[in-house]
Order: structure tokens, then sequence, then C-alpha cells
């Protein structure tokens, strides 16, 4: 631990008075095993937590496109400042041109209630969860809005999705 020495020093002469001089000496011992001790855990805490990631699956370069009907597609388009429009089906009719709505990352109202409700349209309509969400993000879009469109495809266990490229017509609605 600590010691503190007091042995005073011999004097030169019969009427001399000096004062005594005190030296401490620590014992860093302890020190030392609690120093090992919090690199031993937090090294194993550090390994112990392993990153968290999300699958996705990338289309074969030469596979061949599947038809999909405008009643199982909605369509999710990301712009700038954190700017969400989405419309109903792919949009590639131009006899139909798409009614698009615009939203945000809201809790409440936001684009997971609208994901929400394609998909109950289309579980009431077919039987089953064939819903297919086409995400567009514009190349002024952040990352953040990526994930956070991903992370509402998990939340609302929609398990086929797309990032496709945006067309120069989709661009205008984001403006």
């Amino acid at each position: 631990m600590a010691e503190i020495n007091t042995a005073s020093p011999t004097g030169r002469g019969w009427g001399d008075v000096r004062r005594k001089v005190h030296s401490t000496r620590v014992d860093m011992t302890p020190m030392v095993d609690l120093g090992f001790l919090l690199i031993t855990f937090f090294m194993l805490t550090t390994t112990l937590a392993k990153p968290k990631t999300m699958d996705l699956t990338m289309p074969r370069a030469d596979g061949d496109s599947m038809a999909l009907p405008d009643s199982k597609a909605l369509t999710i388009m990301l712009g700038s400042h954190d700017r969400v429009a989405w419309y109903e089906g792919m949009g590639n009719d131009p006899a139909h041109p798409p009614q698009v709505q615009y939203s945000s990352f809201a809790v409440q109202k936001g684009i997971g209630d609208v994901i929400r409700s394609k998909r109950r349209q289309v579980m009431e309509k077919f039987g089953k969860n064939e819903l297919m969400v086409l995400i567009k993000a514009d190349n002024t879009s952040n990352y953040k809005n990526v994930v956070d469109i991903m992370d509402e495809m998990l939340i609302n266990k929609v398990a086929r999705y797309a990032m496709v490229d945006i067309t120069d017509q989709e661009k205008g609605f984001l403006q």
C-alpha cells in the first residue's frame, strides 16, 4: 500500500534543531492488477459484441425480369432533405400516370403506415403476402434514408423489395 518514512536525519550538534523529512512511497502493485483486469474485461466485451447487419439479396445479372401486377406493387422514392414520395403500382403505364403522394419517416402517419396499409390490401386481395416494394433513391438522397426505408421493410415484414433506378419523370416528382 503506502508507507511514510519518518526517520530523522542525524544532527550536527547538540543544539541543532531540524525538521523531520517525511518521504512517501506508494506501492503500485494493486493498480497494475486493476489495469490488467480492466484491459481483459474490455477486450472480452468487444469481441462478444458482434456487428449487426442486414442481408441484402442482389439479383443475378443473367436473370429475366418478372412481370408484376400493379396491384401488388408499391413504389417509394427517396429525395433530398428527407423527402419521401410514393405511389401504388409500377408507374410504367403512360395511359395511367401514377398518383404521387408524399410522406415522411414519422412514426404516426409516416411511410410505415403506408406500407402496412398496402400490405393489408394485398393480403385481402391475394390471400398471402405478395407485396413488392420498389425503392428508388435519388442521387441527392442520403444514406440514412436508405437505411431507414430498409428498416421499415424489416419492421413491416415485407419479404420482397428491390432497389431500382429512378427515372427522370420520378425525379421531377421529388422537386
